[in-house]
C-alpha cells in the first residue's frame, strides 16, 4: 500500500449511486461538485454511466477469447451509453476524455450550465467531483537476517518450500503492478521483465504504460515504491538476492499511482488490453494474469473507486490484489479499495507472526471482514531504483507476497488460472488461523488477520493440481547449434502458458496433462510451431 513506504491520501471521494428513472437532473449533480461549481464557476468532474453486463463474457473458456469478450462488452456499453453526451460535449467545445473500462467521461473545466445539460441525459447515472491524491514519504524498516538464503517473508509463507517440493516458481505467469513504476534495469528485476529480449535489447511495447507522463520510452521509477513491490513479487538477481515469491514469473507495469484519479483508471483500463508505447494496437493476449495494487486511502473509507474496473479484471480472469491500509491499530480503519467486499486485501504481520501496529483493521464495506488475509509486511527487504535494496514497512509490502503466492498457485495448478472464486476460496481455506478478537470476528476469520496468515505451501497442497507434468529442454540455433537465450515458448492447449529461455537456452514449464501446440519465437529468427 502506498502509505507504508508511501501513503496515499484521498480527499473528498464520493461513492457512486445507481441511476433510476425517477432521479432528477438536479439530483444527479453530487453536492460536493455542486458546491465547487457555485464557488469557482467551473470544475473538472466525472460523468458516470451504467456499467456493462460482463456475465456472459466472463464464461468464455479461451483466455484470449475471454479477454476480448470483456473488452468488447465494455467498449460497446461505453459507445452506446455515452453517445448522446459526447455529441453534447462536442457541440459545447468542451474538453473531455472518455473511458470504457469504467464507462465514464472526465470533463475538464465545465461550468454549472454544462453540468445541468449533461444531467438531463437518461443514460447518465450521476456527476461526481474528481478525487485528489498525494503521496507521503516512505517509512523505512530494518534489515532482518535471511532464512536459508531467502528473505524472511519468503520463508514465512513457505514459498521456498513450494519451489523445492512442487518445482514451480511462477513460470508462465505475468504479474503487473499499478504503482510508481519499476526500475527495469535493476539486477533483481531485469531478467524477469517481459520486455527483455534476452540479447541486451528491450521491447517496451505492451509491457510498460506511462500514465504519469514521466517515462515515455521505457519503464522507470522516480519514487522507489513500485520497484520494491515488484521485487517482492518476483525479484531474483540469480545470486544472493532472492527477494521474490515467484521469481519464475515475468512482469509488466504502469506508473498510475498516483498523479490523478484518471491515471489510476487509465492504468486499470490499459491492463485489460495493453497497447504499444503510442497507445495504439491494443492486444488482450498481452494482459497480465495478476495485478498488485499497493495503494488506497489513508483514511477509513468504503468508497467504491475503481470497483467497476476490478470487476472487469475479474471477468477477464485477472486476479486483482490489494493492500488494506496503514491506519491501524484502531478498528474500522480499513481503507478503500481494499475495504470493499469485491477486493481481496492483505494486512501485515512481522517476523514473529504478530500483526503490525500500522496494519489497518476492519470491518470493511457492509461489515465485511477485513483484511482478507495477513502476509509479511514489516522489515521487508526488496529492490529500490539504482540497483540497491532497502527494507520497508507497510501493507504495501504484504500485498505483493499474496500476489506472488497466487502466481505460484496458478503455475502449480493450471486449471485455476483465471478462476477468481476458486483462488479466493483456496487462499481463505489454507491460511493459518490466528485469533484476535479486538475488532470482532472469530479465530478463523477476524478483522485483524482476516482468514489468517498466508501459507503458500498449504495453498498448493490444497489445490486441484490434477495430472501435471514438466516439459523441459533447450532452444538452439538450427545452423550452429548454439543455445538461444530470450526465446519465447508458447504452449497452446486447454490451458495456455508461455516461458522464456535462460542464458543457457534452457526452459522448463509445468503443464496440465493434455495436447499442446508449441510455438517458439525469437527476434531475428523464423518462428516455428
Amino acid at each position: 500500500r502506498v502509505g507504508a513506504a508511501a501513503a496515499l491520501t484521498v480527499v473528498g471521494a464520493t461513492p457512486p449511486a445507481a441511476a433510476d428513472d425517477t432521479t432528477s437532473a438536479s439530483d444527479k449533480v453530487r453536492p460536493r461538485l455542486e458546491r465547487q461549481l457555485e464557488q469557482k464557476g467551473e470544475a473538472t468532474f466525472w460523468i458516470r454511466f451504467e456499467p456493462a453486463d460482463l456475465s456472459e463474457a466472463s464464461t468464455v473458456a479461451d483466455w484470449d477469447g475471454r479477454g476480448q469478450a470483456v473488452v468488447d462488452a465494455l467498449r460497446r456499453a461505453a459507445d452506446e451509453r455515452q453517445a448522446a453526451v459526447r455529441t453534447l460535449l462536442d457541440s459545447e467545445d468542451a474538453t473531455y476524455r472518455t473511458f470504457w473500462a469504467t464507462n465514464a467521461i472526465r470533463v475538464e473545466g465545465g461550468d454549472s450550465a454544462l453540468a445541468t445539460k449533461i444531467a438531463t441525459d437518461q443514460q447518465v447515472v450521476a456527476l461526481y467531483p474528481t478525487f485528489d491524491y498525494q503521496l507521503e514519504k516512505p517509512r523505512k524498516g530494518d534489515d532482518v537476517k535471511q532464512v536459508d538464503a531467502v528473505e524472511w517473508g519468503i520463508a514465512d509463507i513457505n514459498a521456498d518450500d513450494v519451489w523445492s517440493d512442487y518445482g514451480v516458481t511462477g513460470e508462465g505467469l505475468v504479474i503487473a503492478n499499478i504503482d510508481t513504476g519499476v526500475d527495469y534495469e535493476h539486477p533483481a528485476l531485469v531478467d524477469q521483465y517481459r520486455g527483455n529480449n534476452g540479447d541486451g535489447t528491450f521491447s517496451h511495447d505492451y509491457n510498460w504504460f506511462d500514465a504519469a507522463g514521466s517515462c515515455a520510452t521505457a519503464p522507470c521509477d522516480n519514487d522507489g515504491h513500485g520497484s520494491h513491490t515488484m521485487g517482492t513479487m518476483l525479484g531474483d538477481d540469480g545470486g544472493s538476492n532472492q527477494i521474490g515469491v515467484a521469481p519464475g514469473a515475468t512482469w509488466i507495469a504502469a506508473n498510475g499511482c498516483c498523479p490523478s484519479d484518471a491515471a489510476l483508471i487509465e492504468s486499470g483500463e490499459w491492463m485489460l488490453a495493453p497497447t504499444d508505447l503510442q497507445g495504439d494496437n491494443p492486444d488482450v493476449a498481452m494482459r497480465p494474469n495478476i495485478i498488485n495494487n499497493s495503494w488506497g486511502t489513508t483514511v477509513p473509507t468504503n468508497d467504491p473507486f475503481m470497483e467497476d474496473v476490478q470487476e472487469a479484471w475479474a471477468a477477464s480472469g485477472i486476479w486483482g490484489q490489494w493492500s488494506n491500509g496503514n491506519s491501524g491499530p484502531a478498528c474500522e480503519t480499513s481503507g478503500s479499495p481494499g475495504s470493499r467486499i469485491i477486493n481481496y486485501s492483505s494486512g501485515a504481520h512481522d517476523v514473529n507472526g504478530t500483526v503490525a501496529g500500522f496494519s489497518a483493521r476492519g470491518a470493511g464495506q457492509d461489515g465485511e471482514i477485513k483484511p482478507n488475509i495477513s502476509a509479511p509486511g514489516v522489515n521487508v527487504r526488496s529492490a529500490v531504483p539504482g540497483g540497491g535494496y532497502a527494507s520497508y514497512n507497510g501493507t504495501s509490502m504484504a500485498s505483493p507476497h499474496v500476489a506472488g503466492a497466487v502466481a505460484l498457485l496458478w503455475a502449480g495448478a493450471p486449471s485455476l488460472v483465471g478462476d477468481i472464486d476458486g483462488t479466493r476460496a483456496l487462499l481463505d481455506g489454507t491460511a493459518v488461523d490466528t485469533a484476535d478478537g479486538q475488532c470482532g470476528g472469530t479465530t478463523d476469520d477476524n478483522n485483524v488477520y482476516g482468514e489468517g496468515r498466508l501459507d503458500a505451501l498449504a495453498l498448493l497442497q490444497g489445490a486441484p493440481v490434477g495430472e501435471t507434468g514438466t516439459v523441459e529442454g533447450t532452444v538452439t540455433d538450427a545452423d550452429g547449434g548454439e543455445p538461444l537465450d530470450g526465446a519465447t515458448l508458447t504452449f497452446e492447449g486447454e490451458f495456455s502458458r508461455s516461458v522464456t529461455t535462460g542464458e543457457d537456452g534452457a526452459y522448463d514449464v509445468r503443464l496440465a496433462a493434455g495436447d499442446y501446440d508449441l510455438t517458439v519465437a525469437k527476434f531475428g529468427y523464423v518462428t516455428e510451431t
